[in-house]
């Protein structure tokens, strides 16, 4: 780390309030989760302490998930715990969190306009994917790409970009990382995710046994959801490969 420091723009001063919050939000309730100290705050800007460090790769995904398991077990024991994942909420601190289902039901039909999905059959299987994915505790999704972790030459890892939270199953954000360390390195072994799962459950598990009920097939399901999803962001954002197996290449 230097002494610099990183301010971030935003196009209107509610988007940098919610930012802000979702900070503060995050700090509070996933400790875990260590982020640069927020130094300074403006009406369209928000700015933080500099942190040198690589983005995330393929091998950091076992302590990766073992931390998205603990932040979202401690999350679900500070505060959501109360919420529903079809119901918006609003933190006691002022943290607005949009439900599971509604923003991502209008994301994939947007995404057979654009033509990233081949048929309404498909899309009519993903919507079905995520209602039937829409049960059990919730935790928080933060889109973890492996551009929202800096990690310093110590090992140190912090995570960055709070402008968008939204409720979500446990172990939805982890299959975001996976989805998109594929669409960055290529491909992970099956041996590989396993471990990761494995250690996001053991990690949620410590806060509540209950937590730990996340099973390669709801992991898998996320998998399809994300794939479709991020199909827009193809060959940007470092995103250079497919995943095999869910209408990517690779």
């Amino acid at each position: 780390m230097t002494s610099a420091r990183f301010t971030k723009n935003y196009a209107s001063a509610r988007q940098a309030a919610a930012a802000s919050r979702h900070y503060h939000w995050l700090a509070a309730h996933a400790r875990p989760l260590l982020q640069p100290a927020l130094m300074a705050t403006a009406p369209t800007s928000l700015t933080f302490a500099w942190i040198d460090g690589r983005h995330a790769e393929p091998h950091d995904l076992p302590r990766l998930a073992g931390m998205l398991g603990d932040a979202h077990g401690a999350a679900w024991t500070s505060d959501l715990h109360r919420a529903s994942l079809a119901v918006p909420c609003t933190s006691r601190d002022g943290a607005f969190f949009p439900d599971y289902v509604a923003c991502r039901e209008v994301a994939l039909r947007k995404r057979l306009e654009q033509g990233h999905l081949p048929d309404s059959s498909v899309l009519d299987m993903l919507l079905a994917l995520l209602e039937e994915t829409a049960e059990g505790p919730v935790a928080f999704y933060k889109d973890s790409n492996p551009r929202n972790f800096l990690i310093t030459t110590e090992g140190t890892i912090f995570t960055v970009d709070t402008d968008d939270l939204t409720l979500a199953p446990f172990g939805y954000d982890l299959a975001k990382l996976i989805t998109t360390l594929i669409m960055t390195h290529g491909p992970i072994e099956p041996p590989g995710v396993e471990q990761a799962l494995d250690l996001y459950n053991e990690a949620a598990s410590r806060h509540n046994t209950r937590l730990a009920a996340i099973d390669l097939q709801r992991l898998h399901a996320f998998l399809a959801l994300h794939v479709h999803l991020t199909a827009p962001y193809a060959g940007r954002n470092g995103y250079r490969f497919g995943v095999p197996g869910f209408g990517g290449s690779t």
